[in-house]
C-alpha cells in the first residue's frame, strides 16, 4: 500500500497486474498482423485492385515507419523522464517502457527490405522500386540532371554504407529500450535506488543517440527516397511524428487499462491532463511549426532542387490532401484539446488520440508516396505544371495501405500487451512513485 493526497493507493496485484483475460487482446494483436501484412501481400504480389509494385512497397514502408515511430515515441517518453527526473510521470511510465521494448524486436519487418535488396521477388523487381539512387544507370536515363546531383552523394547514398546505418539504428535503438526497461523491472523487485540513478546517468547520451539516429534514420528511408533534395529540418519533423505517435498509443493504452478497472487510484485525471498536453504540444504545436518553418524557407529560397519536393505535393490530388492535412494535423485538433477539460475526460481525450493516430498515418503517406516529376525544369510557370499533372491520383483509397498499416498497428499491439503481462503495470518501487500519486495539475 502507499498513500498519497492522504489516501491510501492499492498496490496489489488485482489493481497493477495485468489480469489473464486481457491477454486475449494479445491474439487479437497478432490476428490483426497476420492479415494486415499477410493480405497486403497477397495484394502487392498479384496486384489486386490495380497495385503496381512499387506502389506496394512504398505502402508497406508507410506501414513500417507508422509502427516504429509509436515505439520511438515511447523510448523518447521514457529517457526524457530520467533526465528530467520528473516525478509526475512514474505512474504512467510502464506503457511507455511497453512501447519501446518493441524496438527490441520491430527490425523483424524490415526483413522485406532486405530480401527485396539483395534477392528481389521475381517481376516484383528489386530496391529500385522504393529508393532510386539504388539504380543509377535508370536515374541517368530517366533524369540526368537530378542523377549528376545525386552522384555528388554517392559517399553517403550507397548500399554498403546503407546497410551499415540501418543495422546501427535498429542496434541503438533495441540497447536504449532494453537498458531502460529491463532496469526498470528490475526496481520492482530490489527497490534499488541506484537504478533509478544509472538511468539519470545515461539518460543524456540515450538522448544525443536517438537524435542522432531517429534524424539519419529519416534521411535515409524517407528523404532519399528524393535523392537530389535535401532539407535540414526533415530529421526534427520526423521525430516530431514520433512524439505524436508515441503520445497518442501511451494515452490509448493507459485508457484501455483504466477502462478494465486498473491503475485505480494511480493513474488519476491529472496524470491524463498531462499527456493530453505533451500530445498538444508535439503532435499539434511543435508539428505545425517545424512544417510551416521548413515550407516558408524552402519557398523563399526558391530552389528547384528543394521546390520540386513541395511543388509535387501540390498537384493533382496531392493539393487537396496537404490542405486535408494541414486542418486535420493541426487546426482541427488545436481547436478540440486547447482547453484543459477536454484532456481530462476518457472519451475526449481517446478520441484526439485516435484523431492524431489517423492523421499521422495520412502524414507518413504524403511523406513517401508522391514522386517528383522528372520533366519539371520544363516549366517556366507553377500553373503549366498543375495543369499538365492535373489528374494525378494519390491512390489512398487502395486497401493494401490500410491493410499493411493495420497489420504494423497489430503487431505493436500485441507486442505491447506481452511486455505488459511480465511486469506490474507501474514501477511500484521507484523512488519517486509517491510525488506522481500525489500528483495535481497547477
Amino acid at each position: 500500500m502507499a498513500h498519497a493526497t492522504g489516501h491510501a493507493v492499492d498496490l496489489g496485484a488485482k489493481n497493477i497486474e495485468l489480469p489473464a483475460p486481457a491477454l486475449g487482446m494479445r491474439n487479437i494483436g497478432l490476428g490483426l498482423a497476420v492479415v494486415g501484412l499477410g493480405g497486403g501481400a497477397a495484394i502487392g504480389y498479384t496486384g489486386a485492385f490495380g497495385t503496381e509494385p512499387a506502389h506496394f512497397w512504398r505502402a508497406y514502408l508507410v506501414a513500417f515507419l507508422f509502427g516504429l515511430t509509436m515505439c520511438l515515441g515511447g523510448l523518447f517518453f521514457v529517457f526524457v523522464q530520467h533526465l528530467t527526473r520528473a516525478g509526475w510521470s512514474v505512474a504512467v511510465r510502464r506503457p511507455a517502457e511497453a512501447l519501446a521494448a518493441n524496438l527490441r524486436w520491430y527490425w523483424i519487418l524490415f526483413i522485406p527490405f532486405v530480401v527485396l535488396w539483395f534477392v528481389g521477388f521475381g517481376d516484383m523487381g528489386r530496391a529500385n522500386m522504393v529508393w532510386m539512387w539504388a539504380d543509377m544507370e535508370t536515374l541517368k536515363a530517366n533524369n540526368p540532371e537530378e542523377a549528376y546531383v545525386v552522384a555528388k552523394k554517392v559517399a553517403f547514398l550507397n548500399p554498403t554504407f546503407f546497410w551499415i546505418r540501418a543495422a546501427v539504428y535498429f542496434a541503438v535503438w533495441a540497447l536504449l529500450a532494453h537498458f531502460f526497461v529491463s532496469n526498470s523491472r528490475a526496481q520492482d523487485s530490489t527497490g534499488d535506488i541506484r537504478l533509478s540513478e544509472r538511468m539519470q546517468k545515461w539518460s543524456g547520451p540515450a538522448a544525443i543517440l536517438f537524435g542522432l539516429t531517429t534524424t539519419f534514420a529519416a534521411f535515409d528511408w524517407i528523404m532519399s527516397l528524393s535523392p537530389a533534395w535535401f532539407s535540414t529540418m526533415f530529421g526534427v519533423y520526423f521525430f516530431c511524428g514520433c512524439a505524436t505517435a508515441g503520445f497518442s498509443a501511451m494515452i490509448l493504452v493507459t485508457l484501455r487499462l483504466r477502462s478494465l478497472g486498473l491503475l485505480e487510484g494511480i493513474v488519476t485525471a491529472e496524470h491524463m491532463q498531462d499527456l493530453g498536453k505533451l500530445l498538444f504540444a508535439f503532435g499539434m504545436v511543435f508539428w505545425a511549426y517545424i512544417a510551416f518553418s521548413q515550407y516558408m524557407l524552402i519557398w523563399y529560397a526558391n530552389i528547384p532542387e528543394e521546390t520540386g519536393w513541395f511543388l509535387a505535393r501540390q498537384v493533382g490530388g496531392w493539393g487537396p490532401m496537404s490542405f486535408v492535412l494541414l486542418f486535420g494535423h493541426f487546426v482541427i485538433p488545436f481547436v478540440a484539446l486547447i482547453s484543459k477539460w477536454p484532456k481530462r475526460f476518457a472519451i475526449s481525450l481517446g478520441a484526439a488520440a485516435v484523431w492524431m493516430l489517423a492523421f499521422h498515418f495520412v502524414d507518413l503517406y504524403w511523406l513517401v508516396m508522391p514522386e517528383i516529376p522528372h520533366d519539371l525544369a520544363t516549366f517556366e510557370t507553377y500553373r503549366q505544371a498543375s495543369d499538365k499533372y492535373a489528374d494525378t491520383a494519390t491512390h489512398f483509397g487502395n486497401p493494401v495501405n490500410f491493410l499493411l498499416a493495420l497489420g504494423a498497428f497489430g503487431a505493436v499491439a500485441a507486442g505491447t500487451i506481452t511486455a505488459l503481462s511480465r511486469s506490474s503495470l507501474v514501477p511500484k518501487r521507484d523512488p519517486r512513485l509517491g510525488e506522481s500519486l500525489r500528483f495535481e495539475n497547477m
